[in-house]
């Protein structure tokens, strides 16, 4: 699940002692999601400096403790009410018994996620929290309407607040509403993008086996995915080219009904979960990706990057957040108003009529991916806000803005590795 660790160019010195951090997910297991593959690239990024617990609910009402890349995880049962909220009051006790054998150093977040938001109030308010907002909560109105003033006094009270492109600032009315915004911080999602740049030896396999030209599309089957556009689009595109459809998820009948429905089911391959090690072959044996989103609940996409670092452009949907921040309009792809069937066809049928444009978008996408998401960014950021958040508890009420580390610092964003130009910085799944 996790990406090779690699050292850190600036290490922490030998005498600074690890920090022990308790993480919350929403979800960690085989099935992929945005959230829980940056969770990875972090537990990777900062394992030589950082000893994590990584503590999720299941998706079902089995509990589990193992051990995933040298990071203790415990899955406590749940009810999986809809594919992404999970209710697991295990959740709370667990946090309380971790921090009691032996007590975390900070407690690191990941919203939206009501239910960790609540078990991590198990934990004294002395350990400081650091959060990384994903994405407002989009779909579950009436839960959110209950949940935003515990929502906002726990943005208020964190020492940080990180985000991977200044555009979920922008875009989130939560974080636009909170008081004080000193201690956000724009951090790059960084990734270990090796792998999927070294030929697979699936991949002509793959390719063989579909002739033709390929569109793909992977993530889990929820609904603000969009994979239903993407079916209803395939009528207008050449007969000749196959839509392969990765993942699973409460919505894979439905959208399997509706390619018979709706006259493609022939051409539409639905080939359940990918293997991590298999993922490489399959971008390498596409034409395109696409990611037709239809909520700004995908706030980012992972996959975007992936299909990039594979050389392949990508037709994604104008989110106003960090999708279509990864995903440049005329650069590293296209970009279609959300839930429009058309667009996403004529875009599509762009590409795929245009080899020109395809290979120049392709080999510019993967330049960006390779050269704008570094994992070293990512971790030496990350863990200087780690460590002032630490410090600053024992030191007291948190510094001035101008004094701390976690604040937003475009100028050192730049200096740093993050992109120029646009937004400050960069950007489940």
């Amino acid at each position: 699940m996790r990406p090779e660790a690699r050292p850190a160019p600036n290490a922490a010195d030998a005498s600074e002692r690890r920090l022990r951090v308790l993480c919350f997910g929403r979800f960690y297991d085989e099935i992929p999601g945005g959230m829980q593959r940056h969770a990875a690239h972090l537990f990777a990024a900062l394992g030589d400096r950082v000893d994590f617990v990584h503590l999720v609910p299941s998706r079902d009402r089995r509990g589990a403790s193992l051990v995933v890349d040298d990071v203790p995880v415990i899955r406590t049962p749940s009810l999986n009410l809809d594919g992404s909220l999970a209710l697991s009051p295990g959740l709370i006790l667990a946090a309380r018994r971790l921090h009691r054998d032996q007590p975390f150093d900070l407690v690191h977040l990941h919203f939206p996620d009501p239910m960790s938001h609540l078990a991590a109030l198990a934990i004294p308010a002395s350990v400081p929290r650091v959060i990384t907002w994903h994405a407002d909560v989009i779909r579950h109105k009436a839960l959110l309407t209950l949940y935003r003033p515990l929502l906002r006094r726990a943005l208020t009270s964190a020492r940080a607040v990180i985000v991977p492109t200044e555009h979920h600032i922008t875009t989130s009315a939560e974080l636009l509403a909170t008081a004080d915004r000193s201690h956000h911080v724009v951090i790059p999602f960084g990734f270990d993008l090796d792998r999927f740049t070294r030929p697979h030896p699936r991949a002509a396999d793959l390719r063989a086996s579909r002739p033709g030209k390929v569109i793909l599309a992977l993530g889990r089957h929820v609904y603000y995915k969009g994979f239903d556009v993407l079916i209803r689009a395939l009528p207008a595109i050449d007969p000749a080219v196959r839509l392969v459809i990765g993942g699973t998820g409460p919505l894979t009948a439905t959208w399997q009904d509706l390619a018979r429905a709706t006259g493609v089911a022939d051409r539409v391959d639905f080939v359940g979960m990918v293997d991590e090690d298999e993922l490489p072959a399959w971008y390498q044996a596409c034409d395109l990706f696409c990611l037709p989103a239809v909520s700004q609940a995908e706030a980012f996409g992972i996959v975007q990057l992936e299909a990039m670092a594979c050389g392949k452009p990508v037709v994604s949907t104008r989110l106003n957040n960090g999708v279509d921040f990864v995903n440049q309009d005329g650069v590293t792809g296209l970009l279609v108003p959300p839930g429009d069937v058309a667009a996403l066809a004529e875009s599509l049928n762009r590409l795929l009529t245009d080899e020109m444009l395809t290979r120049r978008l392709g080999a510019q996408g993967k330049h960006r991916a390779l050269t704008e998401f570094s994992l070293d960014v990512m971790s030496n950021r990350t863990y200087a806000v780690y460590r002032e958040a630490v410090d600053s508890q024992t030191r007291g009420p948190a510094p001035a803005p101008e004094a701390g580390l976690a604040r937003p610092l475009p100028g050192r964003m730049a200096e740093e590795g993050g992109p120029r130009g646009g937004a400050t910085r960069s950007g489940d799944g």
